[in-house]
């Protein structure tokens, strides 16, 4: 019989992410017990009106026990093949446990360009809110059969954050082999401190993470606190809970311990999520002090205010911007390419069209394409109350498409 979970039912719509040593052992393989009881907790939720979704791992695990691989790393194409065999039986379990309820799963698997382009983001979303909408369950995973080194996330934590925003969900759950977060690896200081609650995600935070706790997992604390970057700014609470007793979803509704991660209480915009989630900015736009507080400010990123610019990227794409202490501050839409960029870094916007032979634009990064990264900055530039009041960028037809995009999407939202 499925756990009433009355708490969580009070979210609209919840992604799970479930690690691959949750859902497989290494010797027997699938844990079929224990996927029937969770999907008693999802069918539970759903009774409630919540949305869920679910980010399995579990692929490669399964496949390399079907196929009897050797303990250790694989070789990509040992993985690739692994995953073939695996999201077969994978897929099947997850329909199979919840057509118990009369649960429909349907299966998405995504790539690293799935949500780092915004056409195919916007396609991918499109895809979700119509399983949802007609009462299915999605379970996703990343396409490993397909995905090399260069072009995957790697693990499943970042991709479910990715999936929260992209499905506006109200909180992300990360079931694991450990319950929470820890002030250091509890398995190796006897002494480390366990974290109730974590308001925001400070750089003593990041500190914290650990690496990957075991051989069929390729995410550890570092991804999970790099998932909770991305979900809690775009307004998804998340939790680090153990998953290793049975109905974990109803355990953490029963008390059980694990931490939570408040959701920024200003939250960015739905385009703006998208740019600040990117995982492979193209490049970094090294800047000065002026230009710093200038973006702190909510201002957009001038050309005068750059030192450097490192990588090879082109118009339109996500670059970091590194203020002066050589961390992270920004990220934004590129408004040239990187070869332009270096030939008007530092020079004066009224310059460029003497450097550049046309009247190019007058920011490297316009404030409507840029979102603060650094924490307690991110506020300062949504809603644009103090943004510059400087030129606008003139859109093309692609921006004005991605606009009228974003429009429907709000108006969706």
């Amino acid at each position: 019989m499925a756990t009433k979970l009355r708490s969580l039912s009070r979210c609209k719509r919840i992604v799970i992410k479930i690690g691959s040593a949750l859902l497989v052992d290494r010797m027997s393989g699938l844990k079929k017990a224990w996927l029937d009881a969770i999907c008693d907790d999802i069918a539970a939720l759903k009774a409630s009106g919540t949305d869920v979704l679910v980010v399995s791992s579990g692929a490669i695990a399964l496949g390399r026990t079907v196929l009897d691989l050797p303990k250790g790393a694989l070789k990509l194409e040992e993985s690739q093949a692994a995953a073939a065999v695996g999201q077969i039986a994978l897929a099947r379990h997850w329909s199979e446990s919840l057509s118990r309820a009369s649960i429909v799963a349907g299966q998405i698997l995504l790539t690293l360009g799935d949500t780092e382009e915004r056409r195919r983001y916007l396609n991918a979303r499109a895809t979700l809110q119509q399983l949802l909408k007609i009462g299915a369950v999605p379970i996703i995973n990343e396409n490993d059969t397909v995905a090399t080194t260069e072009i995957r996330y790697g693990d499943n934590d970042r991709l479910a954050a990715r999936v929260a925003t992209m499905a506006g969900a109200d909180l992300l759950i990360l079931l694991s082999d450990i319950d929470g977060l820890y002030s250091a690896p509890p398995h190796l200081d006897p002494d480390a401190r366990f974290l109730e609650t974590i308001e925001d995600i400070t750089p003593e935070i990041e500190a914290m993470a650990g690496g990957a706790a075991s051989e069929l997992s390729r995410g550890g604390m570092r991804t999970k606190i790099d998932a909770g970057k991305i979900a809690t700014s775009a307004g998804c609470a998340m939790i680090i809970a153990s998953g290793k007793t049975m109905n974990p979803l109803a355990a953490i509704q029963n008390g059980a311990r694990h931490s939570w991660f408040s959701a920024s209480r200003s939250p960015v915009t739905a385009r703006k999520t998208w740019i600040a989630g990117q995982l492979q900015p193209a490049g970094e736009l090294h800047v000065d002090s002026g230009a710093q507080g200038a973006l702190k400010a909510g201002k957009s990123l001038l050309p005068a205010g750059m030192r450097s610019v490192a990588g090879q990227f082109h118009r339109g794409d996500t670059v970091s911007v590194i203020g002066v202490e050589g961390r992270e501050i920004a990220r934004g839409l590129a408004g040239y390419d990187a070869e332009e960029a270096r030939r008007i870094c530092g020079r004066k916007s009224n310059e460029i069209e003497a450097i550049l032979g046309y009247a190019g634009r007058a920011a490297m990064i316009h404030r409507d394409d840029l979102v603060m990264t650094e924490l307690g900055s991110r506020q300062d530039i949504v809603g644009g109350d103090l943004a510059d009041k400087g030129p606008t960028n003139q859109a093309g037809p692609a921006d004005n498409e991605l606009a009228e995009s974003d429009r429907k999407d709000a108006a969706h939202a």
